[in-house]
């Protein structure tokens, strides 16, 4: 299935201003529910009263009470699922609109998509929000496009040395280290000993990020 992700997430955003959200609200509101569905079609493992199966049949204020809850109650759990989940708040106010976002998520298999959904969805929807809003976003994201061209010509191959590493200190959504992993691997063609292994898992890309809502 081929769409343009950036344009159909924007449509979805319409539903969000209907909701009295502005261009700051879209990216946070939609990324929180596209990992509930992504979680659910990579069976990802997130408590089972939050999952979105259960999201999904819900309507009416029952609909925003539990989606606040299940926001609420993640946010709460330990390890990266309480990091991406920090203090998450659902900002919907009428039902009929969270349901209908839920509806159109619910209708794509996300994880389906040739394109790193996360990435894409939050480096679209920012530029599209800084350019409709007409004010910047404090914030620049290198097209990735050009990302693959740099990895090309660098070659990071961390077999080059023992102390080789990658390391992006504005990792934004991780682009360059993604890339960079990427083209090592199809260099490999993902045959990788196991001497190399366990340095390439643990001890060669490294990413840090300032700002908490790309770095998820």
């Amino acid at each position: 299935m081929q769409i343009n992700i950036v344009n159909k997430l924007w449509g979805f955003c319409h539903i969000l201003r209907h909701d009295g959200m502005d261009y700051g609200d879209y990216v946070e509101q939609l990324t929180y529910l596209l990992f509930l569905k992504m979680a659910e079609e990579r069976s990802v493992t997130i408590p089972s009263q939050y999952s979105w199966s259960i999201l999904k049949i819900k309507s009416g204020t029952d609909l925003t009470d539990f989606y606040s809850d299940t926001l609420r109650g993640l946010s709460k759990e330990g390890g990266l699922l309480g990091a991406i989940f920090a203090e998450a708040l659902s900002k919907f106010t009428k039902p009929v609109n969270l349901k209908k976002l839920i509806d159109l998520i619910d209708e794509i298999d996300w994880s389906g998509l040739n394109v790193d959904v996360k990435a894409e969805a939050y480096e679209g929807l920012l530029e599209k929000s800084a350019a409709e809003g007409k004010k910047g976003a404090g914030q620049f994201f290198t097209p990735r496009v050009l990302i693959k061209s740099i990895v090309r010509c660098v070659k990071p191959d961390p077999r080059a040395s023992k102390d080789f590493t990658v390391s992006d200190p504005a990792a934004g959504t991780g682009g360059f280290i993604l890339a960079a992993y990427n083209w090592f691997y199809k260099k490999v063609g993902g045959a990788i000993n196991r001497d190399d292994l366990d340095k390439i898992r643990k001890h060669t890309y490294f990413g840090t990020e300032l700002v908490a809502r790309p770095r998820w």
